[in-house]
């Protein structure tokens, strides 16, 4: 695509900008970090980085395209974080404000899509058999993200020896919680009222009430169907732009959010919980490349252009812990490489339900932690009945609010694991909300495009103007 090149044609010009300023951020972290806390080392220490974070502004400028803005204030939010921690909590309703936003998109997005994909085409088998390959698939890719997050934790063994006193706050968070049965998330699937769904963002009772509302569209006669379908197209296309003047505040939500984040937890909850956290990043990491870069290789994905098209919602989806923020970008980003409208808009909601890698991987791993912190021996037959139990408790993460705590105390229930040691994951529960979101999101941009080249219609169908226009800013 001319706009993935576009992007990423970096001149020497720009690189005499970009590459001082990460030099001098990372001279400003040495700096700070030999003088042990002196006064002055940390003054040069702000000096030097924020002389950094001026020559990544600059080459920004001369960029001029969203994707570097984002990256760069990522790192000025993270430093704003750590240099002024009172002031950066000021900065969370900017943050607020643009997850708000990018909320009031998501359903309309979403339903819009969906009923044009369906009754446009008219081809309800096509709609069946993508439905049937993406469960297939969503299945496929969560059990390997269980596995791998088990085999994490049991070769660094993070919650071995570590045992700390349930904190009051987080006692009280824990007993607000109502136990998630498996008939609840079924249920809760089903929308009793879509103004209601909408108002919510239950992503996937909208996207259901989509595909009944979209197969009954495709079954009426021409002249029915036409005034309501060319509503919802016009609906999608306003979304679209909808999205591109939204994430023209992306930088500025996505730095207060990375502010927020630095200056409530601190950088030294980084170091007092480290191992689970570099567990859990090795074990993400892990999977993208043992698991999502075959799938992406046997399905003739084209990695280079997917991973330039999934930079930017990714980027997002890790500033701000939420995968809603990241969903219309990603669903532009994917349909400008390729990926026609009709198969995004059933496989990415979906995915938020069916296809979550980060979080199940984060379940297993998270479940492994509570067993060894409380100095309680599993065997491998148990380990694999509770990832047994896990496979299906964690189709409900994205349904219920708190879900991830719901499914985690569910499956410490079942297995008779005590609870305390998961007040110790509360506590940096963010920072590891932040990397098992990006995956997330990025497991439902591939997921999108290898149903689209199973169906064999990836880059066949034109672009719209406005998808376009979005990935030119």
């Amino acid at each position: 695509m001319l706009y993935s090149a576009q992007h990423m044609n970096i001149s020497k010009n720009d690189l005499g900008f970009l590459l001082p300023g990460v030099g001098l951020f990372l001279v400003g972290i040495l700096t700070q970090s030999l003088g042990h806390g002196a006064a002055t080392a940390r003054l040069a220490g702000e000096v030097v980085r924020w002389a950094g974070i001026a020559g990544l502004a600059v080459y920004g400028v001369r960029r001029r395209s969203l994707t570097p803005w984002i990256f760069i204030a990522m790192v000025a939010g993270a430093e704003i974080g750590f240099d002024a921690p009172v002031f950066a909590g000021s900065l969370r309703v900017f943050s607020d404000i643009f997850l708000r936003m990018i909320k009031t998109i998501v359903a309309p997005l979403i339903l819009a899509t969906l009923v044009t994909g369906i009754a446009g085409h008219g081809d309800l088998k096509g709609v069946g058999r993508i439905g049937v390959k993406s469960l297939i698939y969503f299945e496929v890719l969560t059990t390997l993200a269980l596995v791998i997050g088990l085999v994490a934790i049991n070769i660094s063994k993070a919650g071995v020896g570590l045992s700390l006193p349930a904190a009051a706050g987080a006692a009280e968070a824990i007993q607000k919680v109502a136990p998630l049965h498996w008939d609840d998330f079924l249920l809760h699937i089903f929308p009793e009222n879509i103004a209601k769904s909408i108002a919510e963002g239950q992503i996937l009772q909208v996207a259901v009430f989509g595909v009944f509302f979209g197969i009954a569209l495709a079954c009426l006669s021409e002249e029915k169907r036409g005034p309501v379908l060319r509503l919802c197209e016009s609906l999608s296309e306003v979304m679209f732009k909808f999205t591109n003047v939204v994430m023209y505040f992306a930088p500025i939500g996505v730095g207060a959010a990375m502010a927020f984040t630095v200056g409530h937890l601190g950088l030294g909850v980084l170091v007092n919980l480290g191992k689970l956290l570099l567990t859990l990043y090795a074990a993400l990491i892990a999977f993208a490349v043992l698991v999502m870069l075959p799938v992406a290789l046997i399905a003739g994905v084209p990695v280079r252009r997917f991973l330039r098209a999934v930079a930017e919602p990714a980027t997002i989806a890790f500033a701000t812990a939420a995968s809603e923020a990241a969903l219309p970008r990603a669903m532009e980003s994917m349909e400008a490489l390729g990926v026609p409208r009709r198969i995004l808009a059933f496989v990415i909601p979906a995915g938020y339900s069916f296809n979550l890698d980060g979080s199940t991987l984060y379940l297993a791993l998270a479940s492994i932690f509570v067993a060894q912190a409380a100095g309680i021996h599993m065997s491998w037959g148990e380990q694999l009945l509770m990832m047994g139990t896990l496979i299906l408790t964690s189709k409900g993460v994205a349904g219920v609010p708190r879900a991830t705590l719901v499914v985690l105390l569910a499956t410490a229930a079942t297995f008779r694991l005590p609870t305390e040691p998961i007040f110790v994951i509360l506590g940096i529960d963010a920072l590891m909300d932040m990397g098992r979101t990006m995956v997330n999101v990025v497991g439902n941009c591939l997921a999108s495009v290898v149903v689209a080249r199973w169906e064999g219609e990836f880059g066949v169908e034109p672009i719209s103007e406005v998808v376009l226009e979005g990935m030119a800013d």
